[in-house]
């Protein structure tokens, strides 16, 4: 097994990147997928998060508004920090019996952890491997106020809340560069990404084993 974490910012092409290393043949457990679920009605993140934002946050239905939340947490560090410290907890509780499963059912598979947050809460830590899916600020920018339809100070006041992606630089050990590479390429950067890792499953298991050791 190999343990993989990708990471990114906002509208930074990770979900890309994430998806060509599934068509490769990893397997993707997604971060902001499992707080989605976890958010539900019903499911463990649901009433702190309701009960820490109010019920303005809810549908007509009584489930998340996605949408209310993130104009809500949008707004501010501290709103967007309390949600994450509500929620990553039960994340990362969740991402790891999946993990768990994974390695249990398959053998030498290659798992990438998908979390824009990996690297603030410090869960890179735990990872064999950081893989950062990168853009310029200009076209991060671009990209983000053409998905989401923002101004381009609402695009720099969300940006502004995630650590700069030049400052994750300095934590990754692979960067795929998604404003210089056309489609194709990032494609084909998976893909070599995917069999190096599948080559490497040996190492990376003894690199475990010996730090284990030494704790």
């Amino acid at each position: 097994m190999v343990w993989i974490g990708l990471t990114g910012g906002i509208a930074s092409g990770k979900s890309t990147v994430s998806g060509m290393l599934k068509e490769a043949g990893a397997f993707i457990i997604d971060a902001d997928t499992i707080a989605h679920d976890l958010m539900k009605r019903g499911a463990v993140a649901y009433l702190p998060v309701v009960n820490h934002f109010g019920k303005g946050i809810l549908d007509r239905v009584g489930e998340i508004d996605r949408k209310k939340l993130g104009e809500i947490v949008f707004r501010s560090s501290d709103k967007l920090a309390a949600l994450n410290q509500i929620v990553h907890p039960f994340v990362f509780q969740a991402a790891e019996q999946e993990r768990s499963h994974i390695v249990s059912t398959y053998q030498r598979p290659v798992i990438i952890f998908d979390a824009a947050l990996l690297i603030e809460t410090h869960a890179h830590v735990k990872m064999d491997m950081v893989i950062l899916a990168y853009v310029d600020p200009k076209t991060q920018i671009e990209r983000l106020c053409n998905r989401d339809k923002l101004s381009v100070e609402q695009a720099k006041h969300r940006i502004s809340l995630q650590m700069p992606l030049t400052q994750k630089i300095s934590f990754a050990n692979e960067i795929i560069n998604n404003s210089q590479l056309s489609i194709d390429e990032v494609r084909e950067q998976a893909k070599m990404i995917y069999h190096w890792l599948c080559l490497a499953i040996d190492s990376f298991e003894k690199r475990r084993h010996y730090r284990r050791k030494a704790q």
